[in-house]
């Protein structure tokens, strides 16, 4: 008797493990079919520009600059990278500007810590407009590149470092998850996400947050 139930028993687990594997499965696919779209809808758009790659060469001029013990020729290097900060403010400018063109439904992003599908129609709520936040992000690296507070070369290159990484975390966000586009930022910039917010214009900081803290 007491085989037979343990048999059974083995039986309705081997039972709920199948189910909880298909119901995975089927989270996973629906999750990626979610992200692919998105990231198609993204590159539709980002396609036009060379966001990407003025970005790459911005981010390699200022680690040449902070590599250089001469003060005066660090500073030489940084004033050089004038017209790319320019360039990247105007283009993504122009990019969140076509992107508020989109609908409101496929532009919400999640908020959940998990990446699920349909979560933003099924939790609304703990969703933000990622075009509002291309919209801080353009003016953030609009006053950045602009230099309106004056930032010294170095400070002004901080900043700008920091307002395109946090733009870029946005796009990972949107595409992914928050925790994803963090991961990535913290790998391949060694750089947490925290320390992003925090070292972002005050004005970005400000809106930024209170969007996507609602």
């Amino acid at each position: 008797m007491a085989t037979k139930e343990l048999q059974k028993v083995g039986e309705l687990t081997m039972d709920f493990l199948i189910l909880l594997m298909l119901v995975l499965s089927g989270v996973w696919f629906l999750r990626s079919m979610e992200q692919r779209s998105r990231v198609a809808l993204l590159g539709s758009f980002l396609g036009k520009y060379q966001i990407e790659a003025l970005m790459e060469n911005l981010t390699q001029g200022y680690l040449r600059a902070l590599g250089e013990d001469d003060p005066a020729r660090r500073e030489q290097i940084l004033n050089m990278l004038a017209a790319a900060e320019q360039s990247v403010a105007l283009q993504f400018g122009s990019f969140a500007t076509e992107f508020a063109r989109v609908d409101e439904e496929p532009a919400r992003v999640s908020t959940v810590g998990m990446a699920l599908p349909f979560a933003t129609r099924l939790l609304p709520k703990a969703t933000f407009d990622v075009r509002e936040a291309f919209r801080i992000h353009a003016r953030g690296l609009a006053q950045a590149a602009s230099n309106e507070m004056q930032r010294s070369p170095r400070d002004k290159a901080f900043t700008m470092s920091a307002e395109l990484l946090l733009m870029q975390h946005t796009c990972h966000w949107f595409c992914r998850s928050k925790a994803t586009a963090s991961a990535r930022t913290l790998v391949r910039h060694q750089t947490p996400y925290e320390q992003l917010v925090a070292s972002v214009a005050p004005a970005t900081r400000r809106d930024y947050l209170a969007l996507v803290q609602g």
